[in-house]
């Protein structure tokens, strides 16, 4: 069962464990760009507000930032970049696609260091800063999109052929063990309890409120 976007209380510690374990690299990789689209969804949330000057609880971009710093970056783009492109490169498959998205990684860093540094009340007080970081939200947003869906339709089901089952089944161990040793036993479900806090602060956090009247 899964309440409020995370795995509830109700999950027994094996069942959780057995989810754990069959989570293929492919799989992990993409659940991961899922949370990168909450997050997305909150900037939308953050830059609409500021363009109306509308109240944003306190430390929620911040902490949205922080989130792609630490767990996109630093952790999914950094799997990304040693464990995958290497690997297209070598057999000359999707080299081109690669390198965009390798570019895309460096632009992503560059924008998301313009966020925390503009992400504190006083910077959004001042126009210029605030106008920096609404400039880097869209672009953000803008570049993130089209950059995960590529990733998920074309890269990643590619996976496959550029190895063999035996590293395919070591990069999910590989993976997994990168995962904890960076964020602890939680992992990437401590993240999305984060992300769920935040979209709560934004009031974002029903799904059903997105469902059109038709």
């Amino acid at each position: 069962m899964l309440v409020g976007g995370a795995v509830s209380p109700l999950w027994g510690v094996q069942e959780k464990e057995k989810m754990e374990e069959e989570v293929s690299p492919v799989e992990d990789l993409m659940r991961e760009h899922g949370l990168l689209k909450r997050v997305m969804l909150c900037y939308e949330e953050i830059l609409r507000r500021l363009e109306k000057k509308a109240k944003i609880p306190s430390g929620v971009l911040s902490e949205s930032a922080a989130i792609i710093r630490n767990f996109i970056e630093n952790y999914h783009e950094r799997l990304e970049e040693d464990y995958l492109f290497p690997r297209f490169n070598k057999a000359n498959m999707l080299t081109e696609l690669v390198d965009v998205l390798l570019k895309q990684h460096k632009a992503g860093r560059v924008l998301s260091g313009v966020i925390i540094d503009n992400s504190n009340e006083k910077a959004l007080r001042e126009p210029a800063k605030k106008s920096k970081v609404m400039d880097a939200l869209r672009q953000f947003n803008r570049m993130y999109g089209p950059h995960a869906a590529r990733e998920d339709t074309v890269l990643f089901p590619a996976l496959r052929l550029v190895v063999t089952s035996k590293e395919y089944d070591a990069l999910g161990e590989e993976f997994e063990k990168k995962e904890h040793e960076l964020f602890g036993k939680e992992g990437f479900e401590g993240m999305v309890e984060k992300v769920s806090a935040n979209e709560k602060k934004l009031g974002i956090n029903d799904l059903a409120q997105f469902t059109p009247k038709v």
